[in-house]
């Protein structure tokens, strides 16, 4: 997708929408994200929950499975709902790594 092909819907956003729009940009320039980490040597160097050895791609498998939030919360209790929107985020923003995770562990 071209940003041409995207203005108008970048456009039609609203205000809060927008500054949500700018945050994710911003996160996946500088390559940081809120939350999560990349740790050589931890989970393969996958993405965790900060201070976790909970991969993003284990949430969002669960969710995928009709694991809800609130089951992942009494599972995991060292998560936190803001961690939850934070993998959630970084899933959304780097689709094919989270894919191939998932497609990896599964033949596992």
């Amino acid at each position: 997708m071209s940003l041409k092909e995207l203005e108008p819907q970048l456009l039609a956003l609203s205000p809060t929408e927008k500054a949500q729009a700018i945050q994710l940009l911003a996160q996946s320039l500088s390559n940081t994200w809120k939350g999560i980490e990349k740790t050589p040597g931890v989970c393969g160097g996958e993405a965790c929950i900060a201070k976790t050895r909970i991969p993003v791609w284990v949430l969002l498998n669960a969710r995928r499975l009709g694991i809800g939030e609130a089951e992942l919360l009494y599972d995991y209790p060292t998560l936190s709902a803001a961690d939850l929107a934070n993998a959630w985020a970084y899933a959304e923003a780097y689709p094919d790594e989270i894919e191939i995770a998932i497609k990896k562990n599964e033949e596992d």
